[in-house]
């Protein structure tokens, strides 16, 4: 099943990125998935943009031990 997404006026890129996923860092993935829209800047209402699966993101903040951690004491 394909996701998508309808702009309202005014849309960006980053910012439906950030609606959809909480993280700008989405905008990559979510203009590569609808090229024939790449040199949009503001979206007008009503365009229906094609929504990739947001990639499983882990915390770059933590060290390695701390990824995860409290699951397995069902915190």
């Amino acid at each position: 099943m394909t996701t998508t997404y309808r702009t309202i006026q005014g849309d960006t890129w980053d910012n439906i990125a950030y609606k959809l996923t909480g993280n700008i860092n989405f905008m990559t993935d979510l203009m590569a998935a609808n090229f024939d829209h790449i040199d949009t800047v503001f979206f007008g209402a009503g365009v229906i943009l094609t929504v990739p699966p947001a990639p499983d993101v882990t915390s770059s903040t933590l060290p390695p031990w701390r990824i995860g951690e409290g699951e397995e004491d069902g915190e």
